[in-house]
């Protein structure tokens, strides 16, 4: 072998190593996207058994039900449907009815949704973006 052939050779070697990589990177997170949905939107959408998605919305008035424990289901409306959602865990301090809210989860076997993480606004001007572009596109949430 000349040395221009081992030369090519470690970076044929090298390239493939790199591209490999690449595909194995894309292909791990392409397994934990999780898509944004509004409880209006999942009449439209098809969504699979186990399927991790996020819900947002505003947490709707007098749905908030505590449990045994730390569980607690509520209701998540966005003006054109209702999603219930059931988490079992510590809720963010400023989780309350009204207010907007984000969750991560599944859809289990009888419709509600299990929500394994649930986030709240932080403070009166914020709200995440993708909740409030949908409630203000549909006119349940005006800014103040």
């Amino acid at each position: 072998m000349t040395r221009k052939q081992k030369r090519l050779s470690i970076i044929l070697g090298a390239l493939a190593f790199v591209g490999t990589a690449t595909g194995l990177t894309f292909y791990a997170l392409g397994q934990k996207t999780s898509y944004f949905y509004m409880p209006a939107d999942l009449t439209t959408a098809s969504i699979a058994p186990g399927q991790r998605i996020r819900l947002g919305g505003l947490v709707e008035d007098g749905s908030i039900v505590r449990g045994q424990g730390t569980r607690v289901s509520f209701g998540v409306s966005d003006g054109g449907g209702k999603v219930e959602v059931v988490y079992d865990g510590l809720l963010p301090d400023l989780f309350r009815e009204g207010q907007g809210v984000v969750t991560e989860g599944t859809f289990g076997a009888d419709g509600t949704f299990v929500a394994d993480s649930v986030l709240a606004k932080h403070d009166e001007n914020y709200m995440p973006k993708e909740v409030a572009d949908s409630l203000k596109a549909q006119g349940v949430w005006q800014e103040n």
